[in-house]
């Protein structure tokens, strides 16, 4: 497995493109992202926990009830949440691009993004989809402008793309992601959308993206706070020529390791992006009791205020993390619990077997003053191990919060 150029265009069979269609009175930013597909394909997603939904949420189940799509529609500056007309804009939309692109409509999948509760009219999508069809290409310039065209308070885009082996079979993996704040998923990230050639059923598709997120967008978070919107969609052109993935087994394996290299990468790339974020911050947990164990004490690491806080402050206030392993639901010991502190200035070792280690404040300085901050935390007590992805919690985040519909 290796990294690729391409983004959501890397696998064979994928178009993609970013147009401004109006939503967003900025006539420089994109805010509609297309990606179509030259086949029907095998397709699967995962979708918010949150008991308010997006309407667009409400048409992807239906029009994935089959296990195949074709095209994924989506916008940004709207959420289409919380509105009287929210399902029907959504299938309308659907229609637009069945019209324009030559799909069924059914085979559209809508995803939008950005203040809930607002009104929306078709009339931008008018415009915008029939723009965007014309703009479709297979290259990494189009999976950039898609990219760019769903972001909200993103400082920058997310994109990745891996190529690996499945049947003696070359596949590549390609994903665009959006999200930096109101991320604590519990299913997949904000907005994330991923396309492979690689030939899949679509209940091994859907299994592979459910058993997925657990380890990577389940386990990261910014602000504690899971979006009405949060969507994941993949589909699979089959295209690569490998043996249907159809069971369990190597394939099968491959492709679940391709997809959770991307994932975690793309997990990263969202916590680190967090809104006003100066740091990531990974927790990573070994010798955990059992694996549901390790994974609750990485994520209540990552979730807790006053560590990111305390990382944002460059403090090496390591109670503040015992103290969330402390309060992480479940029946373990601390007794054994081990912290260090790391990043490429070096690492400190803050706690053994629950105590204070002696350590250098001035190393720690040195060590917290780097951007990607690693906690390594080792309970002691078995074989498990898991991670997590968050960020510091800053003065610009509150801002950023503070004027979010300004």
């Amino acid at each position: 497995m290796k990294e690729i150029t391409g983004g959501i265009c890397a696998a064979k069979g994928f178009k993609a493109a970013g147009v401004h269609c109006g939503i967003r009175a900025n006539r420089t930013k994109k805010d509609l992202a297309l990606i179509v597909a030259d086949v029907r394909c095998a397709a699967a997603g995962v979708y918010t926990t949150n008991k308010v939904k997006g309407a667009p949420i409400t048409v992807d189940k239906l029009h994935l009830a089959d296990g195949y799509a074709q095209a994924i529609l989506v916008n940004s500056g709207n959420a289409n949440t919380c509105a009287a007309n929210g399902v029907e804009l959504a299938t309308q939309c659907c229609e637009l691009v069945a019209k324009a692109a030559g799909v069924a409509a059914e085979d559209v999948l809508p995803a939008s993004t950005g203040v809930i509760g607002q009104p929306m009219t078709l009339e931008p999508f008018e415009r915008g989809i029939p723009a965007a069809v014309a703009e479709l290409a297979a290259s990494a310039e189009a999976s950039d402008s898609a990219a760019v065209a769903i972001m909200t308070t993103d400082v920058t885009k997310k994109e990745y793309a891996v190529e690996f082996t499945v049947g003696g079979k070359t596949c590549a993996l390609g994903a665009i992601s959006k999200g930096s704040g109101m991320i604590a998923p519990n299913m997949a990230t904000m907005l994330a959308f991923y396309t492979t050639d690689a030939a899949i059923a679509p209940a091994m598709l859907q299994k592979a993206l459910k058993e997925v997120v657990v380890d990577t967008y389940n386990q990261m978070s910014v602000d504690l706070d899971t979006s009405t919107n949060d969507t994941m969609l993949i589909m699979a052109s089959g295209l690569a020529g490998n043996a249907i993935i159809d069971c369990e087994g190597p394939d099968y394996d491959a492709f679940v390791e391709a997809l959770t290299a991307i994932a975690s990468h793309m997990a990263a790339l969202t916590a680190s992006g967090g809104e006003g974020a100066t740091h990531l911050i990974t927790c990573t947990v070994s010798h955990g009791k059992d694996k549901a164990t390790a994974r609750a004490i990485a994520k209540s690491v990552v979730c807790s205020n006053l560590f990111k806080a305390a990382v944002f402050g460059r403090d090496a206030n390591w109670g503040r993390i015992l103290c969330a392993i402390g309060y992480t639901p479940g029946d373990f010991s601390i007794d054994k619990c081990c912290v260090w502190l790391e990043s490429a200035a070096g690492s400190v070792y803050v706690c053994e077997n629950a105590a204070y280690h002696p350590y250098s404040e001035e190393e720690a300085a040195k060590v917290l003053a780097e951007h990607d901050i690693v906690v390594r935390v080792d309970m002691g007590e078995g074989e498990a191990e898991a991670k997590a992805w968050g960020c510091d919690l800053t003065y610009e985040y509150v801002k950023i919060n503070g004027d979010y519909r300004s």
